[in-house]
């Protein structure tokens, strides 16, 4: 090799390998903010689903049921899903694209397979927040409502059951992250393409393809959103497997039982998502 394309070829190398040391950190801190602005919005609706899910009821039962115990409670719980679902998606845009570059600059794997590697290794980088969700599960339990005064009441409570309690229900969030990662990255800018291309849409396309995925995803994972809830339900005592806990919803429920209050969950989804991507490709532009 010449000197001169050798010295070219060497400082490429070094950009590279910058790039891929260093964590491009509006990524992560774009992620952050989007899923705060989406968890402020989206959580009493979220609060409905999830009483749903928990007692096999309707939408009009779960709502009467919230106006009964009175708007200073509506946003009782929100802690912890603030703080999980902040993070979560700051991991999940941060590590997925830091993972992207890695496959595809570092390692030199083909655009489809850094895309599907780099989802699922963001999705299991996810589910190490898993206490702030098994910790959100009892907060929405009006059970525990007497028991667990406020959020870091619940946390220091779980301790005696020891270090593992506040992972349980992690196979269930590992079985939905990955897959729900690949899916959304995969299909999230073929979607957008389909949008014309001029300055007016684009944060509607955003919306739409965000929203359009995130109503997909969260309906074909809504039974095993259904079989943690079931998982994370109790304090203490026996740990049952994800699939023991599934076949036991299957055959009490039935087919339709395991997808009661999915229509909830689609259109909170639908608005979640949109408001999510949305924000995240307005704020990763302002940013840089």
């Amino acid at each position: 090799m010449p000197p001169y394309g050798r010295e070219i070829y060497q400082k490429d190398e070094i950009v590279v390998s910058r790039r891929l040391g260093k964590p491009d950190f509006h990524e992560f801190l774009a992620g952050y903010l989007a899923g705060s602005i989406n968890i402020i919005l989206t959580f009493p609706i979220n609060k409905t689903m999830f009483r749903q899910q928990l007692h096999g009821i309707s939408a009009i039962e779960s709502v009467s049921q919230l106006h009964r115990e009175g708007l200073m409670v509506l946003y009782r719980g929100i802690l912890p899903p603030l703080l999980q679902k902040s993070c979560s998606y700051s991991l999940m845009f941060g590590c997925y694209d830091q993972f992207r570059r890695t496959f595809r600059e570092g390692l030199k794997f083909s655009p489809a397979s850094s895309v599907v590697l780099s989802a699922l290794l963001a999705g299991c980088t996810e589910a190490v927040l898993t206490p702030f969700e098994r910790v959100q599960t009892l907060m929405l339990d009006h059970k525990y409502g007497k028991q667990f005064k406020n959020t870091p009441h619940a946390f220091q409570s779980l301790r005696i059951h020891g270090f593992k309690e506040y992972y349980r229900g992690l196979t269930a969030i590992l079985l939905r992250n990955g897959p729900s990662n690949v899916i959304f990255f995969s299909c999230r800018d073929k979607l957008r393409e389909l949008v014309p291309d001029n300055k007016k849409l684009g944060y509607l396309a955003d919306f739409v393809s965000g929203a359009c995925l995130g109503a997909l995803i969260s309906t074909l994972s809504f039974p095993i959103n259904t079989t943690k809830t079931h998982m994370q339900k109790t304090c203490g005592g026996e740990f049952r497997s994800f699939l023991v806990v599934f076949k036991g919803l299957y055959r009490e429920r039935g087919l339709a039982g395991m997808f009661k209050g999915v229509h909830v969950n689609y259109t909170r989804s639908f608005l979640s998502w949109g408001i999510t991507n949305v924000t995240y490709e307005y704020l990763i532009t302002t940013i840089r």
